[in-house]
């Protein structure tokens, strides 16, 4: 019976939200659905869709733990130092750089790479759509305020030239904000939203089934123009990047190769 409770949730919350919770690894998102479900006092998880239906505070509680949202400027930073110091030196020639940061969270990422780019590009000849499946995080991530934390692998230099210290937070510079679009989408269910040189999409796809990663992964190379460059997370990397047109170009790097 249990099983039959949350396979009709599952259901049921795909026809409310769009969302597919069959392509996430039911063990870890089953558990966080259940300790919400248990904090709010609700016997099953039906009862539990039942009163998010009517519930906007329950909806939206329940879409900020099914999405990950653990991020940081610059996360694994020698990566990062990977993508300016070669990758992105074969984008100089182009008139103009267009950049995807897929499931930006609240925004730590989209705005590592305009820092990036700023160091390279004049601000008209750069641009960077920013998605995410939750509009709450897509609201703080526009806002750009950040906790101190959340710059640990940012410069002294990176952080007097692109952040106002209010406090104990830092507000990202207006300038930079400029650069960035932010708009709501979901990364399963929806195309992507251009075609671009860059697309960063990582710590997000060890929460999928393989089904989700592999739709996903063909997603983000059919993002890319010819020779643009994927880049992923320290869990994930691709093992036949041929399958989805793409080749190894660093690690955790891959440059679309044609079809």
């Amino acid at each position: 019976m249990a099983d039959q409770d949350y396979e009709q949730f599952k259901q049921m919350f795909m026809n409310l939200t769009g969302i597919d919770l069959s392509l996430y690894k039911e063990e870890q998102m089953k558990r966080r659905l259940n300790t919400l479900r248990l904090k709010r006092q609700i016997p099953t998880f039906v009862s539990y869709y039942l009163q998010m239906k009517k519930s906007d505070e329950l909806l939206q509680e329940c879409l900020n733990r099914i999405t990950i949202n653990v991020t940081e400027f610059f996360r694994n930073r020698q990566r990062w130092d990977v993508l300016e110091g070669k990758l992105i030196r074969s984008f100089l020639q182009k008139k103009h750089v267009s950049v995807w940061s897929a499931a930006c969270s609240t925004g730590e990422e989209a705005y590592s790479l305009a820092i990036l780019l700023s160091k390279h590009f004049s601000p008209d000849r750069f641009s960077i759509v920013a998605t995410d499946v939750d509009r709450t995080v897509l609201q703080k991530a526009a806002e750009g305020k950040y906790v101190t934390g959340a710059l640990k692998s940012v410069t002294a230099q990176e952080r007097r030239q692109y952040f106002l210290r209010e406090g104990l937070f830092y507000r990202i510079d207006e300038r930079l904000k400029r650069s960035i679009r932010f708009m709501r989408h979901d990364l399963l269910a929806e195309p992507s939203p251009g075609l671009f040189d860059l697309v960063v999409c990582r710590n997000v796809l060890i929460y999928f089934t393989n089904e989700g990663k592999n739709r996903i992964y063909q997603k983000l190379s059919d993002a890319l123009k010819t020779n643009g460059i994927l880049f992923v997370g320290s869990t994930e990397q691709i093992f036949q990047p041929k399958t989805y047109h793409l080749k190894a170009a660093e690690t955790f790097f891959y440059e679309k190769i044609e079809g």
